[in-house]
């Protein structure tokens, strides 16, 4: 059984059933027709429930402050399940236990739909935290030395992540034309100040600064912990990590996946997020940077990026 938190209470039955659900709609029966002398030609009603699933904080946020309100005008009943982790979502899309899911980057969903075998699409941006490195024991960037310890996310994608932050700081030297996407511990050519990286499930990095002198943290999980983005000591350039929002590639042409796409896409969203979130990185046809993000003057002063990062841009 999947694991989740729900904003509502169903019973361990009622999750099993809807796990095992295809995604599709029961057929309603045909409205009448005689009087009004209509044909009819289909006998499914329009899809009115629409179920999205995230992971706990600034997404779900989203849903329930803004999201929700914009599809219910249009008739829609939306629910919201959130997850506790990187890997039920997709399972979850898939198995039609939701119809949305927004809490990851495209390689990220890349590399596990080819895993999983899962026919799922990238539909739309959403604003996103993005990954930083946080004072833990030590407070500032000059503070680093022999043996400092690292906290990282523990999952593939966003370990490789880490490690590109920790090239372009100069804290270790990534091999020459690594896949920055794939970068993992046997790509260290140089660790010079022979930082240890603690792995450990993301959910658990915010919690993990009273033990190491720095951590990497999701900006998901930073914000879910009361952390501020202008914490960070520093934050990854890039925007190929701009989250996306996934759905089931035969739902893409649908009227209520459409209207999904539109809701997160209005000038009514829009206005919203960049009010409540600030300092994030927003889906690039905004062209609006991030703002208020620390990082900024310590990108200025760290090494270049190496080429390999370069190109994840």
């Amino acid at each position: 059984m999947l694991a989740l938190k729900t904003t509502w209470t169903l019973s361990a039955a009622f999750i099993t059933l809807a796990l095992a659900a295809c995604g599709g709609e029961k057929a309603a029966p045909a409205a009448a027709s005689a009087a009004s002398g209509a044909s009819a030609v289909s006998v499914d009603a329009e899809k009115k429930e629409i179920k999205i699933g995230t992971t706990a904080g600034d997404f779900g946020d989203m849903v329930k402050e803004s999201i929700k309100p914009i599809l219910e005008k249009q008739g829609y009943q939306v629910t919201l399940t959130e997850f506790s982790d990187y890997v039920t979502p997709n399972q979850a899309l898939a198995e039609g236990a939701i119809d949305v899911n927004v809490f990851q980057h495209k390689p990220y969903l890349d590399s596990f739909k080819a895993e999983h075998k899962l026919d799922l699409t990238e539909a739309f941006q959403v604003p996103t935290a993005p990954l930083g490195l946080y004072p833990g024991k030590a407070t500032a960037l000059d503070a680093v030395k022999a043996g400092s310890t690292v906290s990282a996310p523990n999952d593939p994608s966003n370990f490789a992540r880490a490690l590109v932050m920790l090239n372009e700081l100069g804290w270790i030297k990534l091999k020459d034309g690594v896949d920055p996407l794939k970068a993992s511990k046997a790509d260290i050519a140089e660790n010079p100040k022979n930082i240890k990286i603690v792995e450990m499930e993301a959910a658990n990095l915010p919690r993990s600064r009273q033990d190491v002198d720095f951590a990497i943290v999701n900006g998901n999980y930073a914000i879910s912990s009361g952390m501020k983005l202008t914490e960070a000591l520093y934050q990854e350039p890039s925007y190929a990590y701009v989250n996306w929002g996934a759905l089931r590639t035969a739902d893409m042409k649908s009227k209520w996946a459409q209207d999904v796409i539109n809701a997160y896409k209005s000038d009514e969203f829009k206005k919203y997020a960049l009010d409540r979130f600030k300092g994030y990185k927003y889906p690039a046809e905004w062209n609006i940077p991030a703002n208020g993000a620390s990082g900024s003057s310590a990108a200025a002063s760290a090494p270049a990026a190496a080429s390999a990062a370069s190109a994840s841009k």
